[in-house]
């Protein structure tokens, strides 16, 4: 092979590795992996389904996101990058599903849409210490309304709080290289 052709193909290959080395995609993957935690389906009562799992995944980059914002105009850039992140994901997915191109732009849209309701609705009753409108909040979205226990009685609401209080305790610039380890955190996750 030329050397001009082995320098497009070292760059097409190389391209998804720095992608997936970027602060963004590796606070995505952490996110990813804090809402596939099973305890929140098997003791929580989230559905383990598609709508649970992104219900779920919401939650968590609601969390970071909510934080990030505090980390002045880098921070506020990376909450975008995320959600751009999560959101090519989400497009990603359905097509693997099947979905057609036309309808994965509307339903995407619907699912963007949902989730920014989701961020307002939870970081505004986590701003407000409110856990009444977070465990209405969480029954509404998380649970669907799903004939489960109320989300303060199981112990969802003090669940998604430690989450809260672990993602704001986190290191700013650990967040910001795209690190998340919410494990070394002392809280009961």
């Amino acid at each position: 092979m030329k050397s001009k052709e082995k320098s497009w193909v070292s760059n097409l290959l190389n391209w998804g590795r720095e992608r997936q080395l970027s602060a963004h995609e590796r606070l995505y993957c952490a996110t990813i992996e804090i809402a596939r935690r099973p305890d929140l389906f098997a003791k929580y009562g989230v559905s383990d389904d598609v709508d649970g799992r992104f219900d779920a995944l919401a939650l968590v980059v609601s969390m970071v996101m909510r934080r990030l914002k505090e980390l002045g105009d880098d921070g506020r850039n990376l909450s975008q990058r995320l959600f751009d992140s999560m959101f090519a994901d989400m497009d990603l997915s359905l097509r693997e599903m099947g979905a057609g191109d036309l309808g994965v732009s509307k339903r995407v849209r619907v699912m963007a849409e949902a989730f920014m309701g989701r961020l307002d609705a939870y970081t505004k009753a986590i701003d407000s210490e409110d856990r009444v409108a977070l465990a209405e909040a969480l029954e509404r979205n998380l649970l669907r309304g799903a004939a489960s226990p109320d989300a303060r009685q199981s112990g969802l609401v003090d669940y998604v709080l430690a989450l809260a209080a672990a993602v704001e305790a986190a290191d700013a610039q650990a967040m910001l290289d795209g690190e998340l380890q919410l494990d070394s955190i002392k809280a009961p996750l």
